[in-house]
């Protein structure tokens, strides 16, 4: 995806032949461990929305406001900028989620106001965007529709549920989190028929979207209290032939042990029994590792 992306752009910029300039060296990279690390010439694609990031480090360093001059213009959306980043000055934010969740929010109640093909247009636009930074803003778009019901909001939500790159794999379910978290027996009987999907990014949401802690998000207390409500998703998935899937598994256990080891253990004795795999086994490792910790 990475050298598709700098194919369709041709890469506007000027390039020499020496180091990160050299096209190839772009394509290939693994990504610097710290942002102060990140070449210049990289960088300068990740803000011009030309290239995508390659790992969280590049993620978080992307400055959108950068980008939304690249961005909002093409979308037909000139008008908005400087309110926009106005906004993010006042915030004091640049970059990271919280960047991208104010932008992606904004963009909601803008496309709220333009005419339903224009809207529908746009958000096409931002949705298939070549920059992992976009399609998370549009993501959130999708979360900020709270007037839709749990089945509408997964339809609209699974196009970034699938998506090749980490970080919108990862906004997609935060976008919802909430929703889903408000609809919960609901959410979890549609969940459940995402377990079966061949694809590990869709079976991995239906576990991840939910847990009961999670990350950078609210926790859900009723999972904290009652856990076994989400067992016809978890039964599903105690022998996911995908590693991406067992973490997922063996986190949201771990989460849940936090509060109810007695309960997690006893999940654990029962899947061990009925299931003997490496996969399981797996899991099962994941989920105990705090109340091994605390023995």
């Amino acid at each position: 995806m990475i050298r598709n992306s700098i194919e369709n752009s041709k890469l506007c910029l000027s390039w020499d032949n020496e180091g990160v300039s050299d096209v190839e060296s772009i394509i290939d990279r693994k990504g610097a461990t710290k942002a102060a690390n990140i070449p210049e010439q990289v960088l300068n694609l990740l803000n011009l929305g030309e290239i995508e990031s390659v790992n969280l480090t590049e993620w978080l360093a992307v400055d959108q406001r950068v980008l939304l001059k690249k961005v909002l213009p093409a979308a037909g959306l000139s008008e908005h900028l400087d309110d926009l980043l106005f906004k993010l000055e006042v915030a004091n934010m640049m970059n990271g989620m919280k960047a991208i969740r104010m932008i992606g929010e904004n963009l909601y109640e803008i496309l709220q106001k333009v005419d339903g093909e224009t809207a529908d247009q746009t958000f096409s636009l931002l949705a298939n965007h070549r920059s992992d930074s976009v399609r998370c803003w549009a993501a959130f778009i999708v979360g900020s529709t709270m007037d839709v019901e749990v089945k509408e909001l997964l339809v609209k939500i699974r196009k970034f549920v699938a998506d090749h790159h980490f970080g919108v794999r990862e906004i997609a379910w935060m976008a919802v989190r909430e929703a889903l978290a408000k609809e919960l027996e609901i959410s979890i009987k549609l969940l459940k028929e995402w377990t079966n999907d061949s694809n590990e990014n869709i079976r991995r949401f239906a576990v991840e979207s939910i847990r009961p802690r999670g990350v950078w998000c609210k926790h859900i207390e009723r999972l904290k209290k009652e856990p076994q409500t989400a067992l016809p998703i978890l039964e599903q998935v105690k022998s996911d032939e995908s590693k991406y899937v067992q973490d997922s598994v063996g986190n949201w256990l771990n989460d849940a042990s936090k509060t109810q080891p007695e309960w997690v253990l006893s999940v654990c004795d029962e899947w061990e029994k009925v299931s003997d795999t490496k996969e399981t086994k797996r899991i099962v490792k994941k989920a105990k590792r705090t109340i091994m910790k605390n023995r």
